[in-house]
């Protein structure tokens, strides 16, 4: 659900796809080919908050931040499954490990991957390249080719999504049996390794 706050009314380009059953509230502006999940919450109550180009908010992410603050994601940025970004600055292409949590004033540099349940504390600087693990979370290596190369291609999965999800996602009843021409399961692995190869 889309909901304005105090004259704020969300603005979502018509490329991307927000679940009904999230919710964008107020000063939100959200960018091209960019995915909300379900039980996502971004809530532009009390600052604005801008997803760049390619951001994908996964399913029980919060967003949000203190009043008075403005907060960027910038291009291809990836939130995992539960993650809450809390008043914090994302770079570029970068990956935010599910249930993690971003605090205030923290900014994650480009590039970066942030492990899965890792806590960053507020006010934190976290470098370009770097992979971040822990709680609370240190850098432990840099960010090499190998694991940005992957980090790119399983986003632009999720860049596609937003138009597979306009075209052919749709509220049903369940089937009470299985049907013999059930549609086959697209091959994730073999999506991915084809984007690796791009």
């Amino acid at each position: 659900m889309i909901y304005s706050f105090k004259g704020h009314i969300p603005v979502v380009h018509p490329s991307s796809f927000v679940h009904p059953l999230a919710a964008v509230t107020g000063n939100v502006i959200i960018g091209k080919d960019c995915y909300i999940g379900p039980g996502a919450a971004i809530r532009g109550d009390w600052g604005e908050i801008i997803l760049e180009d390619g951001v994908n908010v996964q399913e029980n992410c919060t967003v949000h931040m203190f009043p008075g603050k403005s907060i960027r994601f910038r291009e291809s940025v990836h939130i995992g499954h539960g993650a809450v970004i809390h008043g914090a600055n994302l770079g570029r292409n970068c990956l935010i490990g599910m249930n993690s949590v971003i605090m205030d004033d923290a900014h994650i540099g480009d590039e970066c991957i942030v492990g899965a349940m890792a806590f960053v504390k507020a006010e934190t600087i976290i470098p370009n390249r770097s992979l971040v693990v822990g709680n609370p979370a240190k850098i432990i290596k840099e960010v090499s080719d190998e694991m940005i190369a992957w980090k790119t291609a399983g986003t632009k999965l999720y860049q596609r999504l937003p138009a597979d999800c306009h075209e052919s996602l749709k509220a049903v009843e369940p089937l009470r049996e299985i049907p013999e021409n059930r549609p086959e399961q697209e091959d994730f692995y073999k999506t991915l390794n084809a984007f690796l190869k791009k």
